[in-house]
């Protein structure tokens, strides 16, 4: 695990530069960079494991820069999370609606930003002890491939948004609060909100299409997947 790329996009070189010495201490490889045009120039060549980016870039801003990632088939499946010193709630989740996996605020702790990067590369790469879980004719999950197919198509999923269908196809038909889909995702590392976890499955709904109606709201308590 220790071993994964991170790319820094960060236009102020003291964060990048202690953001980086912190991920290479603790076994990470880590390459930083000052804005969208160095990251995308990189991209052509390598993909990285993960990007932490910030919002207020010179140029083209993290919003922009997230959507499009999530855009282009190459970088949509790159975990994503924002460092930024907007802490409204509204900015948290316009990113998280942009679909990125995490949103850390400054000033913060490297510490934690390790943590968050080690959960969210766990979500990503965790051992899974099951190959396919067939939910329906129409939807299957290959949890070996990492690969959803709803109504014969492939659909390209985040790795959160991956995560939150593999726990809901786990059991269908329970219901999850949205506290333990918290739970299941970032364990105690988790200092999101809970409306979080409503930015996903909407997300997750739209790109699953029809097989989407299978997830079913249940009203001021959480979610759960089932067949029509």
């Amino acid at each position: 695990m220790t071993d994964k790329l991170i790319a820094i996009v960060d236009d102020d070189k003291e964060i990048q530069s202690l953001v980086s010495q912190y991920l290479t201490k603790d076994g990470f490889k880590a390459k930083g960079m000052d804005d969208a045009e160095s990251l995308f120039a990189y991209l052509e060549n390598t993909l990285p494991d993960l990007i932490i980016l910030d919002l207020m870039l010179p140029g083209m801003n993290g919003f922009e820069v997230c959507k499009k990632l999530r855009e282009k088939d190459r970088t949509t499946a790159i975990p994503i999370i924002i460092l930024s010193g907007k802490a409204e709630e509204s900015d948290k989740i316009s990113g998280l609606d942009l679909g990125a996996d995490d949103y850390v605020v400054k000033p913060f702790s490297v510490e934690e930003l390790g943590a968050r990067v080690r959960a969210v590369l766990r979500r990503r790469y965790s051992d899974l002890k099951e190959n396919k879980i067939e939910v329906s004719p129409d939807l299957t999950i290959d949890l070996e491939r990492y690969i959803v197919t709803s109504c014969g198509e492939e659909v390209d999923l985040t790795p959160t948004e991956f995560r939150i269908l593999e726990l809901l196809a786990s059991r269908k038909g329970q219901v999850f609060t949205r506290e333990r889909i918290l739970d299941y995702l970032w364990g105690e590392e988790k200092v999101v909100v809970e409306r979080t976890v409503d930015v996903h499955i909407r997300h997750l709904r739209e790109k699953l299409g029809k097989t989407g109606e299978m997830i079913k709201n249940v009203r001021g308590i959480g979610y759960k997947l089932e067949e029509k």
